[in-house]
């Protein structure tokens, strides 16, 4: 299985779902249950650098994810999401989709459906600062990030991303 890298991070343990050309995986810091990223192969800063097969593969990954996605965590809808450069809240250089799974009630942001936009450039800006100040990495094949002591959503270990994705795994095969 050859590895897979999120930019310079090795995210081989996180993924979850595989074609040629895209991937998804778990969230380090997810924002509501489920919060999963979806990516091309090809490490490109911005969705213009795509070509068009990997365009096609993403945004057929996106949507196959996406359903998976909602019937496993048991949601209403989705909130799709790309921050396309670095003045859009990229924080990684690398494209990539964000998923959440969203519920008419009970969810984070079901009072304020908006919310959840400024939570999402919010968590972009952490992760850069995390990825800035990554550590060596680890006997894990897994680069570690730091994160401040303030946020509210500590990091999740490999190996709690691990069991996720091993779960959602399961879900590919009954496709």
């Amino acid at each position: 299985m050859n590895k897979l890298l999120f930019s310079t991070i090795e995210v081989t343990r996180q993924a979850f779902f595989r074609s040629p050309l895209s991937f998804a995986i778990v969230n380090l810091k997810p924002i509501v249950p489920g919060h999963v990223l979806v990516i091309p192969t090809r490490p490109v800063p911005r969705f213009t650098d795509l070509n068009e097969s990997e365009l096609a593969s993403l945004m057929t990954s996106v949507q196959r994810v996406g359903r998976v996605i909602e019937r496993a965590y048991g949601a209403d809808a989705l909130t799709i999401a790309c921050q396309d450069g670095k003045a859009a809240g990229q924080s990684v250089p690398h494209v990539h989709f964000h998923i959440l799974p969203r519920k008419a009630s009970g969810d984070r942001f079901s009072d304020n459906n908006d919310a959840v936009y400024p939570e999402l450039e919010k968590a972009g800006g952490a992760l850069a600062t995390d990825f800035a100040q990554q550590g060596a990495e680890t006997g894990l094949g897994f680069q570690p990030l730091r994160v401040d002591a303030d946020d509210s959503r500590p990091p999740r270990t490999p190996d709690e991303m691990e069991r996720e994705a091993n779960w959602l795994k399961g879900f590919f095969q009954e496709t």
